[in-house]
């Protein structure tokens, strides 16, 4: 069958609620992708990071084959062997005391949720139903009822609601904003310290020590939502590392589960993880043996590849080749580590026309509102096969220049 007739038969049977670029992919190796045509393409988008160890790494799928050969799935109504050696290794690199293994990301987030309004309550004296959680103008954390509920996307909630009260939204990397915002009832702060789906949106230098600094003094959790930004992603192992601070709660998820399983966790410190007790929160595969051993070599196998230092080399090459190429079709480079985002001027064309192009060229990327092109390839990817694609690029943008920008006057 042809990309297009397994289009038709995707577009006949499932909901719409994507608009993914024209190509069905078949197989992958490493930061390579085929589709079932046999064409090759360049991922240039790491599945929103999930995908930071490559394609089909095969340290992982050794364990994902051994670990499902041996044991997958018992529920946590008993030990697993696997599951302590991951939350060792977890809390060993975040400097967090316990973590509260899930699967998705937006599940993480609904636990951090949890956690911060019975930390809120139990232990700052919060009155009954009255905790708040400040996030940020331009968040993104999950698409539950809850979660979108609080999103400043008109699109994201759209006649989904009644939503969840207890929510204050302020903009994203306004410290006075924050300060004003706090009352006796905010249990947290939870934010992203750089935003993904907002087109990789940073703070402004000093933002997040300022918070870290406004939680401790007024007694408020602060709780940073990695699980785009974390294992590497940005040049560090957790964005937060860029300004030496510690939350008091953590989000993974994505490349957590190695680009395999979905595996995500909430971490935290020991009084916050207190507040929960047997039947108080749960998953049927949050913690599985399957995933708590693909999350464990995920781990070993970010750290022993120097997969962060990988990515804070080689994304500095890639944003400075962004920056260096001056169009006028460019507004702003963003980002760091091997996580870019490239803001299109939406006066001349939407940032999907680009993405259309590159993928003619072999290199698959994603918009984000309209206007960014996103550039995250997997960890592993090799510097020769990145500087290519920024060539790719270049030819890109400078094809659109030629359609798009007003002919010189004839000489």
């Amino acid at each position: 069958m042809s990309n297009q007739s397994r289009m038709d038969l995707e577009n006949r049977y499932g909901a719409e609620n994507y608009l993914p670029l024209p190509v069905v992919l078949d197989r992958g190796e490493g930061a390579w992708l085929w589709d079932v045509e046999g064409n090759k393409y360049l991922d240039m988008m790491s599945a929103y990071s999930a995908v930071s160890h490559g394609h089909g790494h095969p340290r992982l799928l050794k364990v994902l084959n051994d670990q499902a050969a041996k044991l997958a799935i018992v529920s946590r109504a008993f030990h697993a062997e696997p599951l302590g050696p991951f939350l060792e290794k977890l809390c060993e690199i975040s400097g967090m005391d316990r973590a509260l293994p899930m699967n998705t990301g937006a599940e993480a987030v609904e636990t951090a949720i949890k956690a911060a309004r019975r930390w809120g309550y139990r232990v700052k004296g919060i009155a009954k139903d009255k905790a708040e959680i400040i996030v940020a103008d331009g968040n993104f954390h999950g698409r539950t009822t809850t979660i979108v509920g609080f999103s400043s996307e008109d699109e994201y909630k759209a006649d989904f609601g009644p939503f969840t009260p207890g929510f204050v939204s302020v903009p994203f990397g306004d410290i006075d904003a924050m300060r004003a915002a706090i009352t006796p009832n905010t249990a947290a702060v939870m934010v992203e310290p750089m935003q993904g789906e907002a087109g990789i949106i940073e703070p402004t230098a000093g933002w997040l020590k300022d918070l870290r600094a406004l939680c401790t003094e007024q007694n408020v959790l602060l709780i940073l939502d990695e699980i785009q930004t974390g294992l590497g992603r940005t040049g560090k192992m957790f964005a937060h590392d860029h300004e030496c601070i510690t939350p008091d709660g953590l989000i993974l998820g994505k490349a957590l589960g190695g680009g395999l399983i979905p595996v995500s966790a909430f971490l935290s410190r020991e009084d916050v993880m207190a507040q929960f007790g047997p039947g108080s929160h749960g998953s049927t595969f949050g913690g599985n043996p399957l995933g708590a051993a693909v999350g464990l070599e995920a781990l070993n196998v970010l750290l022993d590849e120097k997969l962060t230092e990988r990515s804070a080399r080689l994304g500095q090459m890639l944003k400075q080749a962004m920056q260096d190429m001056g169009s006028p079709l460019i507004i702003d480079v963003r980002g760091k580590g091997l996580w870019i985002g490239v803001e299109i001027d939406p006066n001349f064309c939407e940032a999907r026309a680009v993405c259309e192009r590159l993928m003619t060229r072999g290199i698959l990327s994603k918009e984000t509102h309209d206007t960014v092109v996103r550039l995250a390839p997997p960890l592993v990817i090799e510097e020769a096969d990145l500087k290519w694609a920024i060539e790719e690029f270049r030819a890109v943008i400078a094809e659109l220049e030629d359609e798009l920008l007003p002919k010189k006057a004839a000489r």
